[in-house]
């Protein structure tokens, strides 16, 4: 017994083999961008150096933002890790800083885990429980630039996270609104994907996966023509 594809003229089918094909790829873009990786676009200066933003914006050093992607995932699996660099939704608090807009995407490298003391001396250097937390990422003109929070403490609540930018003297962080809910908390960055002089390594594992994909397709594609009936036989 036939079945209604099948009964279609052989153009239309085509058509909605493609289109069933199209929409199958596309889905799989979305479920990827809503529970796998996601891009970010870096729009201040407040992880400079380590990730750029476009001038002429305050504090930027290069013509163009970079593009990094996020793992959206892998929270589910392991604990944030002391000096990663996390994308969270900005918590309520940011609007009384007048840092942003709560729940908009903040990128800030991870400082203080649940329970931890954090203090900043009165030279810019950050302690956490007593021990000098180790940053090559901070130089020393940017460290010297960070006045605002000399001398000051910080203990974080159970289950929130604190973040700082890398450069401490632009970034409205934790600080200023306070520790991040895990809840709050979307993913590490893994990549810089753009501008292409700038990619990470992180970026091969993608292109691999999506090539994964587009051979997934083009895979179920082949069977399904292997699977249909031959009409000329029936």
């Amino acid at each position: 017994m036939a079945t209604l594809l099948d009964r279609l003229p052989p153009r239309w089918r085509t058509i909605v083999d493609w289109v069933a094909t199209i929409v199958g790829a596309v889905a799989v873009v979305l479920l990827i961008k809503a529970y796998v990786v996601n891009p970010y676009r870096i729009p201040s200066s407040s992880m400079e150096p380590t990730l750029h933003c476009a001038r002429p914006a305050t504090g930027c050093e290069a013509s163009s933002s970079d593009r990094v992607l996020a793992n959206r995932f892998i929270f589910h699996f392991r604990n944030p890790k002391r000096g990663e660099i996390d994308v969270f939704d900005a918590p309520s608090a940011v609007a009384q800083s007048g840092c942003g807009e709560p729940g908009s995407a903040f990128v800030k490298r991870l400082i203080g885990l649940p329970g931890d003391r954090i203090r900043e001396d009165g030279e810019g250097y950050i302690y956490v429980n007593g021990r000098r937390l180790n940053e090559p990422y901070v130089s020393a003109t940017v460290r010297a630039q960070d006045t605002s929070y000399r001398n000051r403490s910080w203990v974080v609540p159970p289950g929130e996270y604190f973040m700082m930018g890398d450069n401490r003297g632009m970034s409205c962080d934790s600080r200023a609104w306070g520790a991040v809910p895990r809840s709050d908390l979307i993913g590490p960055v893994f990549a810089t994907y753009w501008p292409l002089g700038r990619a990470s390594h992180g970026l091969l594992l993608v292109v691999l996966a999506a090539a994964l994909v587009a051979a997934a397709v083009w895979g179920v594609r082949r069977l399904r023509g292997a699977l249909r009936p031959d009409a000329s036989r029936t």
